[in-house]
């Protein structure tokens, strides 16, 4: 038996996380990771919903991989994440992707190898779907990208439903873990070596809110702070409608939680906002982001913007330009709307037109990018402490880490400082990263 794996990701650090956990549960049972998807003996494609172009890059994956499975017929090709929860997705894999063996959602990945196993015992295709689960599924064995760094799951679901959003029909409703199993895990990581730990959730500020235990999100990263050993503590993602005094308070007062907010706004208009139910307006995420730098010195705050949503104006666009200019975010994921069936937005009339869409997003980038380039700017000639996460993709002979406020940092320095913290003095602040040199 060919026990080889491939597992390719797309999406988000949810599904990253999750990619970990499956990698895990295969070399629990003997499997090895391989590059080559040609000679696997199984590839996993764990799939996004949150854009159509996702949509668009899984389906072309799985026409590449009929015409692999023709040379390779053995190869049992597996498709799972968020893609799947949507039924008529599934009924497309069943009906016109018969190279597809097995198909799974996001509530049962704990269970894949015995979909596998009742696979390759019976060969008929395996389809498992679940609309929830019964709760979050504890230890399952997690196989680490970097031996120093660690996604922490401390949620699961959304119950906001954004008018845009597939997320809550995918992921399920919000569901909480104990705290006391998310701090016994961060304390095993730490004693593996761990030094920092990016907390997810799709909205980690309501964490706590459906349990009874009194422990919520500024509860939980004051907890966690005393961890020994523990460097940095970083989360995502938050919504502006729940980013409590407590929160902000909580990350000023612990050290090991870093100054990075990602805080998803997604508009600045606050009448877009109400159709979005967002459930907040323009004047709020502006009062916010102030009251956030007032109490966090050297915050760097990060965001999603859409643009283009159903009934954009270009008075609504430029509302979006003004918050933008006000908050100053050091960057933003920005997106041009993506129609996702099954949500209200994918229904409303006054669709905006794909010209009017680009020609938008071309100026919001355009305006973060001269922000950005100031933001980072505060940094230059600066000594910064950076957590070295390897070799720079553009450059092999650099290396490449994040400071604690999770500005991207490309600098001369030593290999062996992979895994550890450095010292880097800033020579270069550039629109999207900083340069240096390595000093100690």
């Amino acid at each position: 038996m060919n026990k080889t794996y491939k597992i390719m990701t797309f999406g988000c650090q949810m599904n990253e996380n999750d990619s970990e956990k499956l990698s895990g549960l295969l070399k629990q049972r003997g499997y090895t990771p391989t590059e080559d998807e040609k000679t696997a003996g199984l590839v996993i494609l764990n799939t996004c919903s949150v854009r159509e172009n996702a949509d668009v890059r899984v389906f072309g994956n799985l026409g590449y991989f009929k015409n692999i499975k023709k040379t390779n017929p053995d190869l049992i090709l597996a498709v799972c994440g968020c893609m799947m929860q949507q039924p008529a997705i599934v009924k497309r894999v069943k009906e016109d992707n018969p190279q597809v063996d097995i198909v799974f959602g996001t509530h049962n990945i704990h269970r894949f190898p015995e979909l596998l196993a009742n696979y390759q015992a019976s060969g008929e295709r395996v389809f498992e779907v679940l609309e929830d689960d019964d709760g979050l599924v504890e230890d399952i064995p997690v196989d680490r990208r970097y031996p120093f760094k660690s996604y922490v799951s401390i949620m699961k679901g959304c119950n906001n439903f954004c008018t845009y959003c597939i997320v809550p029909y995918t992921r399920g409703r919000e569901v909480s873990r104990d705290h006391r199993n998310i701090l016994r895990e961060v304390e095993r990581l730490v004693a593996d070596g761990c030094l920092e730990i990016m907390l997810l959730g799709q909205n980690v500020n309501s964490y706590g809110n459906d349990r009874d235990d009194g422990v919520h999100f500024a509860d939980l990263l004051r907890e966690l702070n005393e961890v020994e050993g523990l460097k940095r503590i970083r989360f995502m993602t938050s919504h502006p409608k729940d980013f409590s005094d407590d929160t902000i308070a909580a990350i000023a007062q612990c050290d090991a939680v870093c100054p990075s907010i990602h805080l998803a706004i997604q508009s600045g208009s606050s009448r877009i906002l109400k159709i979005m139910n967002r459930r907040y307006n323009k004047e709020q995420i502006v009062a916010l982001v102030a009251k956030i730098r007032e109490r966090i010195p050297l915050v760097s705050i990060t965001t999603d913007i859409i643009v283009g949503f159903p009934g954009e104006t270009e008075e609504d666009f430029q509302e979006t330009l003004e918050v933008v200019r006000a908050c100053r975010f050091d960057a933003a994921f920005s997106f041009l709307y993506s129609k996702r069936g099954g949500t209200p937005a994918a229904e409303m009339e006054d669709q905006v037109p794909e010209g009017v869409k680009h020609e938008r997003l071309n100026r919001l980038l355009e305006c973060l990018h001269h922000i950005g380039k100031d933001q980072n700017a505060i940094y230059q000639d600066q000594d910064v402490e950076v957590l070295v996460e390897g070799h720079s993709k553009h450059n092999e002979a650099r290396l490449t880490g994040r400071t604690m406020s999770g500005k991207l940092v490309n600098f001369d320095g030593d290999d062996r400082a992979v895994g550890t913290l450095v010292t880097v003095h800033v020579d270069q602040a550039k629109t999207f990263s900083l340069d240096g040199t390595q000093i100690s």
